[in-house]
């Protein structure tokens, strides 16, 4: 199921029942797992590995030199990519800007048209990257998160699991779990419930996570009061204890401003 007129090097490694389309371009030290499906005008470059059931749509480039200042020409870059992603057209995603590092996305994403992926990026799994997201180099953006459409992830943040980010924000800081994320500047609206309720997270959670940042942003604590008093104030849970960690975690600091 490979195209005649496509580029295959000798030296890749395709799996079985993998779909290549003509004008698909994939070099040497290339692995494309079972099941895949590379669509026309596809660039595969040197040291990127998919896994299974993934399908990469037109005019994608996937390994790209890293736009990074302290990329040295030559050196080899990785990208690893997991199982049963959907990479849309025109999607970029860069390699790792040093020899032992690498980009890496996970199970079950959804990359839209025009996104782009800088180096040394770190996607869990089901997550949602929107039309024309940028998102710079070393972020990281935990599982099931939604980025809407023309958000710009700047360098270093972390995106916090179940979070949604509303189309064309700018974030600079962390943006803790579960919350939705909208404005510029970038500002709190809230708790993303209607995706919480969807994975059956009762009410009682639900009531614990917002009464848990209404002590982050809006009780006119300092954070490190903030975070002293949520577990003398709120139940722990798996989501509580998340959303601590993240905080103490977190090296940018979390994104403050609270919407009118």
């Amino acid at each position: 199921m490979i195209s005649e007129l496509a580029y295959v090097h000798p030296g890749a490694k395709i799996g079985k029942n993998v779909e290549i389309c003509p004008f698909a371009y994939i070099e040497d030290d290339v692995v494309i797992g079972d099941n895949c499906v590379i669509k026309p005008y596809v660039s595969i470059l040197r040291g990127t590995v998919l896994g299974s059931g993934n399908i990469v749509y037109q005019n994608a480039v996937i390994g790209a030199t890293p736009q990074d200042f302290h990329y040295e020409e030559g050196n080899p870059t990785h990208v690893i990519i997991g199982n049963d992603n959907r990479i849309r057209e025109n999607v970029v995603i860069a390699g790792g800007t040093n020899p032992d590092t690498a980009t890496i996305i996970g199970d079950g994403n959804f990359l839209m048209d025009r996104v782009h992926i800088c180096h040394d990026v770190k996607i869990h799994n089901k997550c949602v990257i929107g039309i024309g997201v940028s998102i710079a180099g070393n972020c990281i953006v935990e599982d099931c998160s939604i980025q809407s459409s023309g958000v710009v992830i700047q360098q270093d943040v972390r995106i916090g699991r179940f979070s949604l980010i509303q189309s064309g924000c700018r974030v600079q800081k962390d943006v803790p779990p579960y919350i939705i994320l909208g404005g510029n500047p970038a500002c709190y609206h809230g708790v993303n419930s209607y995706v919480l309720k969807s994975i059956n997270v009762s009410e009682r959670i639900l009531r614990h996570i917002a009464n848990t940042y209404r002590l982050i942003y809006t009780a006119n604590f300092s954070l490190e009061d903030a975070v002293i008093k949520i577990p003398e104030q709120i139940p722990m849970s798996e989501e509580i204890e998340n959303i601590l960690v993240f905080i103490k975690d977190s090296k940018r600091g979390i994104v403050r401003h609270i919407s009118d």
